[in-house]
């Protein structure tokens, strides 16, 4: 293995960058994971099937993840780190064309606003960390991934304790976050315009990974092999963050708040998931924890569609807590083999993670309307299995 990005960093992460850019993330994801967080309500006020349910999730996230590689190859050139606030701007109009819906096609318009505004976001909030670690990168990442795991599971939490009971429109009630999100945004933006001088030192750059001493080819299979190892992660993950509650209401007859509770402690698990496995990341090595956390999740999900209710809930905990450890090892993996294009390759991991979920979502519904989401649940249980291409991923790649 190389030493390639296991240098002691020069100097100690920006610390209050990071954390309010994991604020920020937090606030972003958060209104993001309304969007899920209500689709019972939405399924039942405009009769739909899950196929169409998956398309809200498909609206979302394909405009994201068409977006994110774009703007992060521009801002590569570029930076902008203000446009995060005009993101959230997006994201603002998207969350009251939701509260206030006629029809389903607006609905689909409004998903795809908060899409785009999540666009916005990653790419310019990825370069930001990388140039705050000081060379810690998976703890960088760690801190930023972390806020987002929050918000996105505190998202279903407020949803079954704001707009199950009161209705559709109260989402509208959650605005003044989107309002606090972007002057937090527009301060973090000031923070980092002071950072990037330092950013820009040669001392600075001498802390950066040097870039692999790979062929292209070799790149290339391995970037290949991290989205596919992205695809399983996030297909799973997509059968929770869209169908979890539907799977909990139909094999157990739970409520709609129990359900939502649920999601919330398997989201809210995988915060502490990624953080740790960023820190683990430093220590042991990127594809040691790429190993770890989708292979080691794989017994565990062909247990769930035969669990009862509390083992249910224990196993998709403990299958959170594994496999979210992995998208900051694949993250980083990724950009310490294109190091000077940490804009386009965080765009792009960050748009795959939404696009292959909104795929993987639209697909699962489909499956679901002729088999049932109970069973959806038990062929999804082998992704994991797609773990094992982690065997290709050079051996002398960075921080491998």
């Amino acid at each position: 293995m190389s030493s390639i990005g296991t240098a002691a960093p020069a100097s100690r992460p920006v610390m209050p960058v990071l954390v309010a850019l994991s604020v920020a993330h937090l606030l972003n994801d958060l209104l993001q994971s309304m969007i899920p967080a209500i689709y019972p309500l939405i399924k039942a006020a405009y009769d739909l099937d899950f196929a169409r349910i998956g398309l809200i999730t498909l609206a979302f996230q394909v405009t994201s993840s068409l977006l994110q590689p774009l703007l992060g190859y521009i801002t590569d050139r570029r930076p902008w780190p203000y446009a995060m606030v005009a993101g959230m701007g997006s994201t603002l109009v998207g969350l009251l064309g939701l509260s206030f819906s006629v029809n389903y096609a607006m609905v689909l318009v409004s998903a795809a606003l908060v899409g785009t505004g999540s666009a916005v976001f990653h790419p310019e909030a990825t370069r930001m960390a990388r140039h705050a670690a000081a060379g810690r990168q998976g703890l960088a990442q760690g801190v930023f991934q972390v806020g987002g795991h929050a918000g996105y599971a505190l998202g279903p939490l407020l949803a079954a304790a704001v707009v199950v009971p009161r209705g559709q429109a109260s989402l509208s009630w959650f605005s003044g976050v989107a309002l606090l999100a972007m002057v937090l945004m527009a301060w973090t933006a000031s923070l980092y315009s002071a950072l990037r001088p330092r950013a820009a030192d040669p001392a600075a750059r001498s802390a950066e990974p040097a870039a692999a001493a790979l062929p292209p080819r070799r790149i290339l299979l391995a970037m290949a092999v991290l989205i596919l190892l992205l695809f399983s992660k996030n297909a799973y993950t997509a059968a929770f963050t869209s169908y979890y509650t539907f799977y909990l209401i139909e094999r157990f007859q739970v409520s709609v708040q129990l359900s939502q509770l649920m999601l919330f402690l398997y989201l809210a698990v995988g915060a502490v998931g990624v953080i740790l496995g960023g820190m683990l990341g430093d220590r042991i090595g990127r594809g040691r924890v790429i190993w770890l956390s989708i292979l080691g999740s794989l017994p565990f999900a062909l247990a769930l569609p035969h669990a009862d209710l509390i083992w249910t809930g224990i196993l998709s905990v403990v299958i959170s807590f594994v496999m979210a450890s992995a998208f900051s090892s694949i993250l980083i993996y990724a950009i310490d083999l294109l190091p000077h294009r940490v804009g386009l390759v965080g765009g792009l991991f960050y748009g795959l993670s939404f696009g292959l979920g909104g795929v993987a979502a639209a697909g699962l519904g489909a499956v679901a309307d002729r088999i049932g989401i109970v069973q959806v649940f038990a062929l999804c249980a082998w992704l994991p299995a797609i773990g094992l291409l982690t065997f290709l991923l050079p051996r002398n790649a960075p921080a491998a």
